[in-house]
């Protein structure tokens, strides 16, 4: 027995922990390949086994080239079969690989004419998210359903539009969620939420707002649904606030994409901060909702407080303190 046959069996039958396909598709690619194979390689051998892809040509060979051949009479459909209307028994070797080539001519000829542009039916047609995004967004979610948090391994995960593109929605990243296939399905079967007039909403302002009018030049980030500032009156040093571009009352009437929005730019500010400050050592993340929480701006804002050893006495039980004798409650009521 070689080493390397030892190795190998070794990770592939103890070691190896695996929550999808990837490590042992990418195993075989390069043990059949020689134990050396193209990036891309690996991804198409991935890829052949992502079913949802699969489906989803499935369905284009049924709307488009099986519709417009069968118009032409080339080829027929018997259910999920396509057969040539010719007998291509009456082919020679020689005739068949000239029209081998002539079809691989046409698709070079084709994508050399669109260039880039060549997949964007799919990214804009039929609402389909880009590979980098869609991973992004199954990454944010740690890779399980954000509904019924249904692992990836367990069952197969779709990117799915939280606001439909019909009803205004984009395809920014807080506008996407990752959804196990049986959610997204309950969620487009049974949702008869009237979404109209969400997409416009998220252009309200409000011109006696001060987050409203607030000018570019005091954002420190920004993403399409919402912005980060520096806190004018900051309780501790790099004091940020991360606020939503639509003027709202509070935390609790924000839609779900602005959430998303406000926590992708508390992550950015937390890494900020921690890049700036070497001494931060904690946060407090809060929100003031009604006045008598203590909110005076009503435009929803997120605080981003840094902490630092030293900076209070006690620091013990942090957000409790919006109460004055309720943050330490180390003895017994």
């Amino acid at each position: 027995m070689s080493i390397a046959f030892s190795r190998l069996c070794d990770f592939l039958d103890r070691q190896m922990r695996i929550s999808y396909v990837y490590q042992p598709v990418m195993l075989e690619v390069l043990l059949a390949s020689g134990g050396t194979a193209q990036i891309r390689d690996i991804a198409a051998a991935i890829l052949a086994h992502d079913e949802s892809q699969i489906d989803y040509y499935e369905e284009i060979v049924k709307r488009m080239p099986g519709r417009v051949l069968d118009s032409h009479g080339i080829v027929e459909r018997q259910g999920g079969t396509y057969r040539l209307t010719v007998d291509i028994a009456d082919l020679s070797d020689e005739e068949r690989a000239d029209l081998l080539r002539r079809c691989h001519e046409a698709v070079e000829k084709f994508k050399a004419s669109r260039g880039d542009a060549i997949w964007q039916h799919r990214a804009t047609g039929l609402g389909i998210i880009p590979g980098k995004i869609r991973y992004e967004i199954l990454r944010r979610a740690a890779f399980r359903c954000e509904l019924c948090g249904v692992s990836a391994d367990e069952r197969a995960l779709d990117v799915d539009h939280i606001v439909p593109r019909a009803a205004g929605g984009t395809d920014d990243p807080e506008n996407l969620q990752s959804l196990c296939w049986l959610c997204n399905t309950n969620k487009g079967a049974g949702d008869d939420a009237d979404l109209r007039g969400i997409g416009d909403s998220y252009a309200l302002r409000d011109d006696g707002c001060p987050f409203c009018a607030m000018r570019a030049d005091k954002v420190v980030a920004e993403n399409s649904l919402a912005f980060l500032i520096s806190d004018v009156f900051p309780v501790t040093e790099g004091h940020l606030l991360a606020i939503p571009r639509r003027h709202v009352a509070d935390y609790f009437n924000l839609h779900l994409p602005e959430r998303n929005a406000i926590q992708r730019l508390l992550d950015e500010g937390r890494k900020l901060l921690g890049a700036k400050h070497p001494d931060v050592s904690g946060f407090n993340v809060g929100i003031n909702c009604g006045e008598s929480a203590g909110q005076t701006i009503f435009h929803c804002h997120v605080h981003l407080i840094p902490r630092r050893f030293g900076d209070v006495a006690n620091p013990r039980g942090g957000v409790r303190g919006v109460i004055a004798g309720k943050q330490d409650y180390t003895s017994t009521p």
